[in-house]
């Protein structure tokens, strides 16, 4: 099937009808009846964590349906707040229209951008007019460590707190490496967990400067180890021997051609 542009219309009366399954399932099932707010939030996270995985495979049917999940939460929220004389789904989506009107002047207003880059920028200047604390204050407290750390370096950066080059950001990352080594020689571990989360953060400061994901580049490896060690158990286990009963060096032998293996 050819897609080109969405028929209006048509989306219209998907999602007519999304919200009227959505009415019915919170006025008929006793599972749906029962949800609050506060007991969708996991759900929600799971499925938001099944959709970035979908997104890491490339795989457009898991994608969409994954995403479909997510927006029956988004109905879901505006349901329960509707229930509750909060606010509703019109509501949410005018709200939503709005931000995004606000936050794109060089769209709808008379700003001028060269790149991706002078959005974002906008961006920033326009959430500390409408009285933003802080420029880090859309950063969530819920997110990831090393989720958060990347948003946190990408919002500093927005008002120009960068560094100038690479290598500054390299001599960082040893720097905070000499750091900990110092730590462990004193074994103070209050100073070695300190020291170790300073590398991290430097380190994730390096893969931007490298336009590499940290996220996605930890969780390749993530991928990578589990392959290799599944695939080690099955050797194991293809040998007639229990993995329990093995010694590192034996495991390491085996492991060792898992990894000179090629690949596929």
């Amino acid at each position: 099937m050819e897609y080109k542009h969405t028929h209006m219309g048509k989306a219209g009366e998907a999602f007519e009808r999304l919200l009227s399954i959505m009415d019915e399932l919170r006025e008929k099932c006793p599972w749906d009846r029962a949800q609050t707010v506060e007991s969708l939030r996991q759900l929600t996270l799971e499925e938001v964590y099944e959709l970035t995985e979908a997104i890491d495979k490339l795989d457009w049917d898991a994608l969409c349906e994954e995403a479909g999940d997510v927006l029956l939460h988004v109905v879901f929220y505006a349901r329960i707040a509707r229930e509750q004389q909060r606010f509703d789904i019109v509501d949410l989506i005018e709200k939503l229209c709005q931000k995004l009107i606000e936050r794109h002047p060089h769209i709808y207003g008379e700003v001028h951008v060269a790149d991706a880059e002078d959005v974002k920028r906008n961006w920033e200047q326009i959430k500390l007019q409408q009285g933003k604390a802080s420029v880090l204050s859309g950063v969530p407290a819920s997110l990831p460590a090393l989720v958060k750390a990347i948003r946190l370096q990408e919002k500093a950066k927005q008002v120009g707190f960068e560094w100038e080059n690479i290598h500054q950001v390299w001599e960082k990352v040893q720097e905070e490496t000499a750091e900990l080594r110092e730590a462990i020689a004193q074994q103070h571990q209050q100073a070695i967990e300190e020291e170790f989360g300073d590398l991290l953060f430097a380190l994730v400061n390096y893969a931007r400067f490298l336009q590499v994901d940290a996220e996605k580049a930890l969780e390749a490896a993530n991928r990578k180890f589990k392959d290799r060690f599944q695939l080690m158990e099955q050797q194991i286990q293809r040998a007639g021997k229990d993995i329990t009963q093995l010694n590192l060096q034996e495991m390491d032998a085996i492991w060792e051609q898992v990894k000179s293996a090629p690949r596929g």
